[in-house]
């Protein structure tokens, strides 16, 4: 059985369904079935038109449900009204079943999750191991999803940006349980890059394989964060480098600049530079301006508080960050950090521990304790007299 086939046919099976007249959630049931059908039969012998195949399996699975269903008239004028079940047509139009799984009435987790579904063509149990949460929750979320969605019309307009912030929240959500969603992620935003001619998305994808190829030399071999300036650059994929910067190149040059594309351009810049002193932080800075300007992001300034810091020095750095609420993530461990290279080494240890207690995750808490440590062991303690211990 050729799972890379399944995955890839599943979302254009799918689109079929729901293109002749089944609703969202009946469709994916009876696309599910299909899937049942074909893990029993394919192995004695695939068929040649396994698109069509499923396709043909799948309409005649719904139409089983569907005359069992207590709106059977409603559905018969269906398939009346639809194309012949061996009529499958050549075009893809998984495009349309992305903008569909990134309805903005979703939740983003429930938009997510619907797009590992019914796109990537991952099972609920797989969902539910990525994010570490029961298979029942998981399938309560995307049971809801597809409700919700079902009474969507494929002809009203999707929206791109949408999508791609839906494929960006995959990507962040890293690597835990059985599947690797970053990889993931990737994988549906090239599907998505071939089907929509949009700079923003191959923006998209150019930054993913720029983070992606930093991915070995992230974590240190007792698992531990490694910063960006500590990680050792020989362990990045220089392979994945080279085709996000070529994706990049080729999405600029279309002068239709998004925030994924200046996204990419800063993480271009890293990769470029072959020691973290050669960065070119200047040019990283003039980045994050394009970036505040199309975002007004608080975070987009917070990163470019950082980038200000090594282009102009820390107190430039603690100037651009006093204008930004504190209570923003990572506000305490940004000022940490500039405040520890401006020589307040016992401000920077205060931050970084409260930094800590602010960590998203395991990793990040345990890095940030380490650097108030550190600090704290460098430092002159005094005792109750005033006198060093």
């Amino acid at each position: 059985m050729d799972e890379a086939l399944i995955c890839g046919l599943t979302p254009s099976v799918l689109t079929v369904l729901v293109r002749r007249g089944a609703d969202f959630a009946a469709a994916e049931d009876a696309v599910q079935d299909a899937l049942v059908e074909a893990v029993r039969v394919w192995p004695s012998g695939p068929p040649l038109d396994a698109k069509g195949w499923l396709v043909t399996v799948a309409w005649r699975k719904f139409l089983d449900a569907a005359r069992a269903d207590a709106a059977r008239h409603r559905r018969e004028n269906i398939v009346e009204q639809a194309p012949p079940p061996g009529a499958v047509s050549s075009v893809d139009d998984t495009l349309q079943l992305y903008f569909l799984c990134a309805h903005p009435s979703l939740t983003p987790a429930s938009a997510v999750a619907l797009t590992l579904r019914a796109v990537g063509g991952l099972t609920t149990r797989q969902i539910a191991r990525a994010y570490l949460v029961p298979e029942a929750t998981m399938a309560q979320r995307i049971s809801r999803a597809k409700r919700t969605v079902s009474g969507v019309r494929f002809e009203q307009p999707g929206d791109v940006g949408t999508v791609l912030r839906v494929l960006y929240l995959v990507f962040n959500e890293g690597y835990s349980g059985d599947v690797d969603l970053t990889t993931e992620a990737i994988r549906l935003t090239r599907q998505l890059a071939a089907q929509a001619d949009h700079p923003e998305v191959s923006g998209l994808l150019a930054l993913m394989l720029l983070h992606h190829a930093r991915r070995a030399a992230r974590t240190a071999p007792d698992g531990s964060l490694v910063p960006l300036a500590e990680q050792d650059r020989g362990r990045w994929d220089t392979e994945s480098i080279a085709e996000g910067v070529r994706i990049l190149q080729a999405a600029l040059a279309r002068d239709r600049l998004g925030e994924f594309q200046a996204q990419a351009a800063v993480a271009a810049l890293h990769a470029d530079a072959p020691t973290a002193e050669e960065t070119d932080w200047v040019q990283i800075v003039e980045w994050y301006d394009e970036l505040v300007r199309l975002t007004e992001s608080p975070v987009v300034r917070l990163n470019r508080a950082v980038a200000v810091g090594e282009a102009d020095g820390p107190r430039a750095g603690l100037a651009a960050l006093a204008d930004l609420d504190s209570g923003l993530p990572r506000h305490a461990a940004v000022a940490a950090y500039l405040h520890e290279r401006d020589g307040d080494l016992a401000r920077a240890a205060r931050l970084y521990a409260e930094a800590a207690q602010r960590a998203p995750n395991l990793a990040e808490r345990d890095h940030l304790t380490r650097q108030a440590a550190r600090l704290n062991s460098r430092r002159p303690h005094r005792g109750l007299t005033g006198g060093p211990l």
